[in-house]
């Protein structure tokens, strides 16, 4: 019999909206605030979407991309559009798209390392340099990169809930699955890519259990893969992240499944710091490693995960409190080579690493 899953009360982590005045209006949860508190944030300014997504307010590869877009549509229709038509009819179109730019530029580059947040900006970008090369003004191109942040919205979802459904036919019957970091809907606009997997496979009665690292130093596992999970009606074990060698020891871990940041043309994944490690004990216990995400996230551009930068994060989130003499490296990501990946779920099926560029 299946689980009941329970959904409906997870929230849609980014959203784009218009206000009583017409305005566009960036929504998203504050991840920061949770597990205490589920806060629902609206902004109108472009800016504050780019400060939601440094100070990991909004996070998750899935859901930066599509935050990306709608802060760019934001910014194109609260301001873009009306500062370019303050010039003449014919400057108007080149005096856009060099803002456009500029804001672009600023918010692909608030966090480097997952490709999603680029690749987001980059599809409304070239959607509206295209609409300028037709001589669209720039209120039509405002209108247009609104209505593409919101169809990416659905893609989005639309991309989580197959990712969900292939990769649910991997998992035995009763499935325990250990998760590192968040991959859920909170990582996405809704579902989520590893534990859309999870939400799957329960829905056909195939979970038996959920463990979750803690993820340390931010504890996204900790404070939001269990949340989500427990809301959703998912039963859920919280681990220290070091205790995952000991569990798969035991026979307690049936498979890993955990998103990805970037992955490599060869298939090496670039995901949250410690994923690494959970591969290597996964391999030396023969535990298969999934890695869930969508096409979005595999960066055809660079051959192998050396090339993937990594983010390095400020040393409080690891040591609050300085130590003379102490110094912290905070890196928040590292790169499982593709030999440890049992296969890669997307939205268009189940591959192994190699065949990717396939």
């Amino acid at each position: 019999m299946s689980q009941p899953l329970r959904l409906d009360r997870l929230p849609r982590t980014v959203e784009l909206e218009r206000d009583g005045d017409g305005r566009a209006c960036f929504a998203y949860v504050d991840q920061r605030l949770l597990p205490g508190e589920l806060s629902i944030v609206r902004t109108h300014d472009w800016r504050a979407a780019v400060r939601a997504i440094e100070t990991l307010a909004v996070r998750g590869a899935p859901a930066i991309g599509v935050a990306g877009a709608a802060a760019v549509a934001a910014w194109a229709c609260n301001e873009g559009a009306s500062e370019a038509a303050s010039h003449g009819c014919a400057e108007q179109g080149p005096r856009f798209w060099e803002l456009l730019e500029s804001v672009a530029e600023r918010i692909a580059g608030a966090r480097p390392t997952a490709v999603n947040l680029a690749w987001g900006v980059e599809r409304v970008a070239a959607l509206a340099r295209e609409a300028l090369r037709e001589g669209a003004l720039p209120s039509e191109v405002a209108e247009t990169l609104f209505g593409e942040a919101k169809r990416m919205e659905v893609e989005d979802e639309a991309a989580n809930r197959a990712i969900g459904a292939h990769g649910a036919s991997l998992l035995p019957a009763g499935a325990r699955v250990l998760t590192h970091c968040n991959a859920g809907s909170l990582a996405t606009v809704f579902y989520g890519t590893a534990l859309g997997v999870v939400y799957a496979a329960a829905e056909r009665g195939g979970i038996e259990r959920v463990y979750a690292d803690e993820t340390r130093p931010v504890g996204q596992g900790a404070r939001l893969s269990v949340w989500e999970l427990s809301r959703a009606g998912v039963p859920t074990t919280l681990i220290c992240d070091g205790m995952a060698a000991s569990l798969m020891a035991k026979g307690q871990v049936d498979a890993v499944v955990v998103g990805a940041d970037r992955i490599a043309a060869n298939g090496d994944v670039a995901n949250k710091i410690g994923t690494y490690g959970v591969a290597v004990l996964a391999a030396e216990h023969n535990v298969p490693f999934y890695v869930a995400a969508p096409t979005s996230t595999i960066d055809f551009s660079i051959s192998d995960g050396s090339l993937v930068p990594i983010e390095e994060r400020d040393p409080s989130e690891v040591l609050p409190c300085p130590i003379d003499g102490v110094d912290v490296w905070n890196p928040a990501f590292d790169v499982t080579p593709a030999r440890y990946v049992s296969r890669i779920v997307t939205e268009r099926g189940v591959f192994l690493p190699h065949e990717l560029s396939d």
